[in-house]
């Protein structure tokens, strides 16, 4: 479907806490998950810890991603996991993407 850029019936806003490129990558690599732990978030992100930190901590802010703290094996394990609402929010902004794109 084309969309003319008259069309003002449909939103095209583009969610600013996905849109900046770290946690777009974030949000694209839990999205093809169930969950993650940040070492591999890290490692796939290619962030350091201190800024997928930083990151996360905007995601878990907006309601779009679970963090559990847990231990594994007697160390220290962080894993993420999108939301429902971070779920919706990533599909939205891909089709309003895609509609700005196609316009």
């Amino acid at each position: 479907m084309k969309l003319s850029i008259e069309d003002d019936k449909l939103p095209m806003e583009i969610d600013k806490v996905i849109h900046e490129p770290a946690r777009l990558k974030i949000v694209a690599q839990l999205y093809v998950v169930d969950s993650a732990d940040m070492v591999f978030l890290m490692r796939q992100t290619e962030l350091t810890w201190g800024n997928l930190s930083s990151h996360v901590s905007k995601l878990e802010t907006a309601g779009y991603v679970d963090i559990t703290k847990e231990f594994f094996e007697n160390k220290p394990r962080t894993t993420l996991k999108l939301t429902e609402e971070g779920r919706k929010a990533f599909e939205t902004y891909r089709e309003n993407i895609k509609r700005m794109i196609d316009v």
